[in-house]
């Protein structure tokens, strides 16, 4: 069994738990129900998801709240793009994801990523694009 929260951040940032849902698997049927209860209850737009990056929920997304961004979780992104680094190379990659994903803008972000390309780049193609 999983049990999914969902917890919504309105404009002035205050955090809400929306809703607690326990299953026995994730699926698009499912996240589908989830959503349009939250419409339901007054959800009225979802400017921004951070999820896993599940095809069921990001087809979900797109079919209940379709003018909502996406993103996927910095954890998991980490997770999917070292999979295939081997246990050797990884802590010299992980300090340099590090200036990436914790860079003050979208520019040093990019610089960052233009260094790890260059040093893993050849070796970690699956990486880089991921």
């Amino acid at each position: 069994m999983a049990v999914h929260l969902v917890m919504g951040i309105d404009t002035e940032g205050q955090k809400d738990v929306l809703g607690i849902w326990i299953t026995n698997n994730e699926s698009a049927s499912f996240w589908q129900e989830v959503l349009t209860d939250l419409k339901t209850r007054g959800v009225e737009d979802i400017l921004l998801t951070v999820s896993d990056n599940l095809p069921g929920f990001t087809r979900a997304i797109q079919a209940v709240f379709p003018e909502s961004k996406q993103q996927i979780c910095v954890v998991h992104q980490l997770r999917n793009s070292l999979r295939r680094v081997y246990y050797k190379g990884k802590k010299s990659v992980v300090d340099m994801m590090k200036p990436i994903y914790n860079a003050p803008n979208e520019k040093e972000a990019l610089k960052n990523l233009w260094k790890l390309k260059e040093k893993w780049g050849k070796k970690y193609p699956y990486m880089i694009s991921s």
